[in-house]
């Protein structure tokens, strides 16, 4: 007969605890507005001490480390792959309704990143990470259009889907010309279908 496995140690439960709740109180100041949150102000949201902040991360980049493992998390239910079966019509909106539905949820997560994307080597290895995956998504959902193209024209309708479902590009509808996000998709879904159905 198996032994009865042992209960966690209670100080182990604790710095479990305190270390996840570190890591939602960065995310929450971050979706809050709070794109710069001092370890002071992380550690007041956690309703810890800031040492304690100190004592479970050792740097800053630790610290943003965990926070990307969370948010990666959070977005895998929105990023199932497209089915690449349908019309392309089909292809167009299936893929503008789940890309901007993203490209929504991570926008007070991006800002911040892009803050500290220059000085911290964590954020740019993993927003260049997610923006190659983005990319290659695109580039496998319109497949069959793409080799449709000569080579030369192939790899520029190809760079301009990317940038056309890109974060930059959908701030710059949001913020810059403050469309809605429903005006938005609609501009994102117009210039899609003009550039793969070859229309001004």
């Amino acid at each position: 007969m198996a032994a009865p496995a042992r209960p966690i140690d209670g100080r182990i439960a604790r710095s479990v605890r305190a270390r996840a709740a570190i890591v939602e109180a960065l995310l929450d100041l971050i979706e809050g507005g709070d794109l710069r949150p001092s370890a002071a102000r992380v550690a007041e949201r956690a309703g810890v001490s800031l040492r304690s902040v100190f004592q479970h991360f050792s740097d800053v980049e630790s610290l943003f480390a965990a926070a990307a493992d969370i948010q990666t998390e959070r977005l895998l239910p929105l990023v199932k792959p497209l089915s690449v079966d349908g019309s392309l019509a089909t292809r167009i909106t299936a893929f503008v309704v789940q890309r901007t539905r993203v490209l929504e949820v991570i926008s007070p997560a991006r800002r911040a990143a892009l803050l500290s994307e220059p000085f911290s080597r964590e954020i740019q290895t993993r927003l260049r990470r997610f923006r190659a995956d983005k990319a290659a998504a695109v580039r496998h959902l319109f497949a069959s259009e793409l080799a449709a193209r000569p080579a030369a024209e192939r790899r520029r309708l190809a760079a301009a889907l990317v940038a056309a479902g890109s974060w930059s590009y959908w701030q710059a509808l949001r913020e810059h010309q403050g469309l809605s996000r429903a005006q938005a998709a609609q501009v994102v879904h117009h210039t899609l279908t003009a550039l793969l159905e070859g229309r001004p």
